[in-house]
């Protein structure tokens, strides 16, 4: 059985990945990023509700790079613990036993960068 990653690490590495595909396929890196920046834009919902749909969506799809970045964003957006795990409940019953085990995960990152910027 693999730890839970640290996801500071995980999410600086991916960052880091990435940067191949922003040199050698820049196109699709600004059509994604001008795609999450109107997605996530304050609307009719604001940005933070929006992130905790992203993050209960990366639960149930099991993506940890999604957890991690999503994490970080509702640390920074002043998510409370008992709206975080509200919504792993939601995204535990959409996704049964498998989104359960990556709701433990989700909560680990948020912990993780709640007490980073502690």
């Amino acid at each position: 059985m693999s730890a839970i990653p640290s996801y500071t690490d995980l999410t600086r590495d991916i960052s880091r990945n990435l940067n191949p595909l922003r040199t050698h396929n820049a196109d699709v890196m600004q059509g994604f990023g001008a795609l999450s920046k109107a997605a996530m834009a304050a609307g009719a919902l604001d940005e933070k509700t929006k992130e905790l749909i992203a993050m209960a969506i990366g639960v149930a799809n099991r993506c940890d790079g999604c957890l991690g970045f999503h994490a970080k964003a509702l640390v920074r957006l002043g998510a409370t613990p008992e709206e975080f795990r509200e919504m792993l409940g939601v995204a535990v019953y959409m996704g049964g036993g498998p989104s359960l085990m990556y709701a433990a995960n989700a909560l680990a990152a948020f912990e993780e960068f709640s007490t980073a910027q502690g």
